[in-house]
């Protein structure tokens, strides 16, 4: 049974933390943490990614491109309030001011410059929430960069789960070229606990690769996901949330559910 390492712990350090590069253990996406104190600046941007900014706490103003005047936030945490973010497509730059001490995840994907249109900035009154699941892997899912953010691949959301469930469950993938079944898609998860000093589970297998692995996850990990079903638990007493990004070659949702576990949709509710 081949193993990977697919687990990430970034250092809560001041500044941009990258987690990973497009192209060194992913290849269609980057992510990174970025922490700002009050008053600080930090000028994004690239020519060959597009960027997805999601607030994870606090709030940001941004400089450029016709943006002056407009904030992210105030987000006190994943937990209380919906996100803010903003979409940077390649070969733009902004600045970014935190008026209060921040915490972001900077999301990226290569592009090509000159397709699409220019910034986005995404309200939480533009965040689409859905309640997804039965008891016992019942979560609250968060559209944030999607189908009407003009993208070239990034798709971007959040999910909720509550103490003892489930969430990407029955277990899915999305890593063959299937027509009407499975569109190719890598995905990162960034994750946050609540009470921080509990944990969840992120199981990772592919039968057909021979992998299979398994993660304790405490607040602030990161895991990556090139292939394979990828469930999540939350231990009970716990919260657990976590901003999952997605990117390939064809920007599309279309996954498959593991046939063994597919069953689980049709339970009788108690």
């Amino acid at each position: 049974m081949q193993r990977l390492d697919l687990h990430r712990r970034p250092p809560q350090t001041p500044g941009f933390v990258p987690v990973v590069r497009a192209g060194e253990g992913l290849r269609h996406l980057s992510f990174g943490l970025l922490r700002l104190g009050a008053a600080e600046r930090h000028r994004v941007g690239s020519d060959g990614e597009e960027l997805a900014l999601v607030l994870i706490e606090g709030r940001v103003r941004l400089h450029g491109h016709g943006l002056e005047g407009r904030e992210l936030g105030p987000r006190p945490s994943v937990f209380e309030g919906r996100a803010g973010a903003l979409y940077l497509p390649p070969g733009e730059q902004v600045e970014l001011e935190a008026p209060e001490p921040c915490h972001l995840a900077v999301i990226g994907s290569p592009a090509a410059r000159g397709k699409g249109a220019g910034a986005v900035v995404v309200t939480p009154q533009d965040v689409r929430v859905q309640h997804r699941g039965r008891p016992g892997f019942e979560r609250e899912v968060h559209d944030i960069i999607d189908e009407r953010v003009p993208a070239q691949r990034l798709l971007v959301g959040e999910t909720f789960n509550g103490p003892g469930q489930w969430s990407s469950y029955p277990p899915h993938k999305h890593d063959e070229a299937i027509p009407d079944v499975e569109i190719p898609l890598e995905e990162v998860y960034y994750f946050r606990v609540e009470p921080p000093q509990g944990f969840g589970v992120q199981v990772v297998y592919s039968p057909a690769r021979g992998v299979e692995a398994c993660y304790r996850i405490v607040d602030g990990d990161v895991t990556l996901l090139p292939f394979g079903y990828h469930p999540v638990a939350a231990a009970p007493g716990y919260r657990v949330y976590y901003l999952w990004a997605l990117a390939g070659e064809e920007r599309a949702l279309c996954f498959h559910d593991d046939p063994a576990h597919a069953w689980v949709h049709e339970m009788p509710v108690s």
